[in-house]
C-alpha cells in the first residue's frame, strides 16, 4: 500500500511522498528518454531490479553506510568485524541484505570500479552481537546468522541474497556488532573511512587489528513499524567521510537522529562515487529506490574524477544528463525525491566555475523533472564568497548539524520529524 501525503506548496511543488516500487515487488521500468544517460552509455551492466518484498519487511536501523566502493583482492578466513549505532534499539528481528558486484567507483578505479563483479566467496560463519556502550566493552550474545538454515553459504560472482532472520535485542545506547569470516579473491568491500570501529584478524596471531575496508552487509535490516522509509544516495559528504571518529555527526547521521525510532533512514553514501556511478543502474540504486524518499547528493567527484573510464571531470550539463537518469529511475519507481545542490569546495576556477554551472541550472531541471530541490551548497558558505568551504570541504559536526537543522526546518513538519 502507498503512502500519499500533499506537502505544502511553498516547500514541495506539486509533490506528494509515495513508497517505492509496487506491490509484487516487480516494479516498472526505467522509461526511455533521448535525453536521459543509460546504463550503456557508460559501459555498465544493464538495469538492475531488487526484489523489493523483504526491502518493505525490513527496513535500515543504522545510519553508517556499508554500500560496496571498494574491492578486497583475497580473505583467507578473515575475520571481520564492525561496530553500527542503531536507530531503534530493543528486541527486533534483523535480516540481512548482500550484493557481491561494487556500487561505486574508488578513486582511479583501482580498487573498485561501479559494476565490477566479485569473484565468488564462502561464507564460513556470521554473527551479530551486542557491543556495548563502548568499543572497550566486552562483547557479548553472539547469535549466530544462517543462511537457508545453514551457517555456511557459498556466494556465487554477482550474486544478491539475504539472510535468514534472527531476533535480537540491543540495549539502550548499545552498538550492534557484525561480526562473519570469508575465504575468497575478489571480494566487494567497503571502505569505511574511519566512522566507526571496525577490525580485522588475518589468522597470523595478531588477533583483531584496525581494518577500514571490509567486506559487510549491504542493509542491515530490521523488521520496524516506521512512518517513513528515508534514504540518501551521495558521495563521501553523504557517507560522512573525515568527521570525527564515532562521533556520527555528518548531516545524514544528524538527521536520522533527529528522526527517531518513527522513520528509517538508509544511508547510501559512498565514497569516490559520481552521479554517473549510479546512473548505471545497478543494485546500489535498486536498493535506494525500495524507500519512500530518496535524497540524491552528488557533484564533487564529477567535477574532479567525471565518470569511471573517461577523460576527466564532467562538465555542468553532463552531470545534469547523469542526475536526469537517476531521478527518472527513482521516479518510476515510485520514490520522491530531493535533490541537493553542489556543495563549495574551495576549487581552482575552472572547476568551480562548473560547480557554478551546475547549481544554477539545478533548479530549472528539478522543476521540469517535478522534484524537489534543497540548497545545500548556501548553509556551507558564506554569501559573500560562496565558492569557500566554511566547514571543510568534508563538512565537519558544526556543518552537518547546520544542514541537519535546516532540512528539519524545511521538510520536518511532512516527515514526522520533532
Amino acid at each position: 500500500m502507498k503512502k500519499l501525503i500533499t506537502l505544502s506548496a511553498a516547500v514541495i511543488t506539486a509533490l506528494s511522498l509515495f513508497s517505492c516500487g509496487s506491490t509484487n515487488g516487480s516494479g516498472s521500468q526505467p522509461k526511455e528518454e533521448s535525453s536521459a544517460v543509460t546504463a550503456q552509455d557508460i559501459g555498465s551492466p544493464a538495469p538492475v531490479k531488487t526484489d523489493s518484498s523483504d526491502f518493505r519487511t525490513y527496513v535500515s536501523n543504522t545510519y553508517i553506510s556499508t554500500g560496496n566502493n571498494y574491492w578486497v583482492d583475497s580473505a583467507d578466513s578473515v575475520t571481520y568485524r564492525a561496530y553500527f549505532p542503531v536507530e531503534e534499539y530493543g528486541e527486533l528481528e534483523y535480516k540481512f541484505y548482500f550484493s557481491n558486484t561494487v556500487d561505486s567507483t574508488y578513486d582511479d578505479g583501482k580498487h573498485g570500479y561501479v559494476g565490477q563483479v566479485g569473484e565468488g566467496y564462502t561464507i564460513e560463519n556470521a554473527f551479530i552481537a551486542d557491543g556495548g556502550t563502548s568499543v572497550e566493552d566486552e562483547i557479548t550474545g553472539y547469535s549466530p546468522v544462517t543462511f537457508s538454515g545453514s551457517t555456511e553459504r557459498q556466494v556465487s560472482g554477482g550474486e544478491t541474497f539475504w539472510s535468514d532472520p534472527v531476533s535480537f535485542d540491543v540495549p539502550e545506547g548499545h552498538f550492534l556488532v557484525w561480526e562473519w569470516t570469508v575465504t575468497g579473491q575478489g571480494l566487494p568491500a567497503t571502505s569505511m573511512s574511519n566512522l566507526t570501529k571496525t577490525l580485522a584478524d588475518y589468522g597470523d596471531g595478531k588477533g583483531m587489528v584496525y581494518c577500514d575496508q571490509l567486506p559487510l552487509p549491504q542493509l542491515i535490516g530490521a523488521k520496524r513499524d516506521v512512518k517513513y522509509r528515508i534514504s540518501a544516495v551521495g558521495d563521501s559528504i553523504t557517507q560522512g567521510c573525515q568527521t570525527q571518529f564515532m562521533e556520527y555527526e555528518f548531516w545524514a547521521a544528524r538527521i536520522a537522529q533527529r528522526l527517531g525510532s518513527q522513520s528509517s533512514f538508509y544511508n547510501c553514501g559512498l565514497g569516490w562515487s559520481r552521479t554517473s556511478d549510479i546512473a548505471a543502474g545497478g543494485d546500489w540504486i535498486s536498493r535506494a529506490a525500495q524507500s519512500d524518499v530518496v535524497i540524491v547528493a552528488f557533484g564533487t567527484n564529477d567535477i574532479i574524477s567525471g565518470e569511471y573510464g573517461g577523460d576527466g571531470g564532467n562538465s555542468a550539463d553532463e552531470i545534469l544528463q547523469y542526475l536526469r537518469t537517476v531521478v527518472t529511475r527513482l521516479k518510476d519507481e515510485g520514490c520522491s525525491v530531493i535533490v541537493f545542490s553542489a556543495p563549495p569546495e574551495d576549487y581552482r576556477e575552472n572547476m568551480e566555475a562548473v560547480r557554478k554551472e551546475y547549481n544554477e541550472k539545478l533548479p530549472e531541471l528539478c522543476q521540469e523533472l517535478g522534484v524537489t530541490l534543497f540548497d545545500f551548497a548556501s548553509y556551507l558558505s558564506a554569501p559573500e564568497d560562496p565558492a569557500h568551504a566554511l566547514y571543510g570541504g568534508h563538512p565537519n559536526g558544526e556543518g552537518g548539524q547546520i544542514v541537519a537543522d535546516a532540512f528539519v526546518e524545511e521538510f520536518g513538519t511532512f516527515l514526522g520529524i520533532e
